[in-house]
């Protein structure tokens, strides 16, 4: 079994700051790409940002400048820095995780339950 635990959700005022972290712990043999999904209200889930595992970033046109993924191989976590949070920056954040559970097994996608962000104005 694979779990992802996300903490640092909260709530903040707009223009501040907030720092995720995902770990992912388990039965893991290796681990691919690691990144961050949100869902707002009455909205599909999106995609935030995602790290490859060497380290190459992605982020979603509305948080590049603004947030910064970054990952701690050895701890097998992720963390998401969000600065100049705005309010409709907020919404759930989930983690997820591409996880090879055996060696030249197929990686699947593993979710974490979500951390709540409210940003207010």
């Amino acid at each position: 079994q694979v779990q992802l635990v996300e903490s640092g959700g909260g709530l903040v005022q707009a223009g501040g700051s907030l720092r995720l972290s995902c770990a992912a712990s388990g039965s893991i043999y290796s681990i691919n790409a690691m990144g961050w999904y949100r869902q707002a209200p009455g909205k599909q889930r999106e995609l935030v940002a995602t790290t490859t595992s060497v380290g190459s970033p992605n982020y979603a046109d509305s948080v590049r400048g603004r947030f910064t993924i970054s990952r701690d191989h050895a701890k097998n976590t992720v963390y998401l820095q969000m600065n100049s949070l705005k309010p409709e920056d907020t919404a759930v954040y989930y983690c997820n995780a591409e996880i090879q559970t055996r060696w030249r097994g197929l990686a699947n996608d593993y979710w974490g339950q979500g951390t709540q962000v409210t940003v207010s104005s």
